[in-house]
């Protein structure tokens, strides 16, 4: 995976798809809080004056000059849950991200939430 440090370098990079397909631009990460590693992104998607976030999982994404690939094509991340530019993911709804790409969620053992922005 990539290291957190760095993890406010790669805002603004563009974010593809497995064909190589402009997703949008990277807007922040999200960290898994049991283990301070990135675990999904937020992209900026859409058209001027209509633009939201969208979720997608960073597990198996790799890094190429001036863009970050993830795992899954354009549609499916676009289809993603999104919150507004400056928007705030609830804990309500942190769960419908993992399911919208068939991951497991699980709450921290005190129930705490599973994603923090960075």
């Amino acid at each position: 995976m990539f290291p957190a440090e760095n993890l406010r370098d790669w805002r603004g990079e563009k974010v593809i798809d497995p064909n190589d397909d402009k997703i949008g631009d990277l807007e922040a990460v999200y960290v898994d809080t049991a283990t301070d590693e990135p675990a999904f992104a937020t992209v900026r998607v859409g058209f001027i004056g209509r633009h939201k976030l969208v979720f997608v999982p960073l597990e198996g994404a790799t890094v190429k000059p001036a863009a970050i690939r993830v795992r899954y094509d354009k549609k499916r991340v676009a289809d993603a849950p999104s919150i507004d530019l400056d928007g705030e993911l609830t804990a309500t709804d942190e769960p419908l991200v993992f399911a919208h790409y068939e991951l497991p969620y699980q709450t921290g053992a005190a129930g705490e939430r599973r994603l923090a922005r960075r």
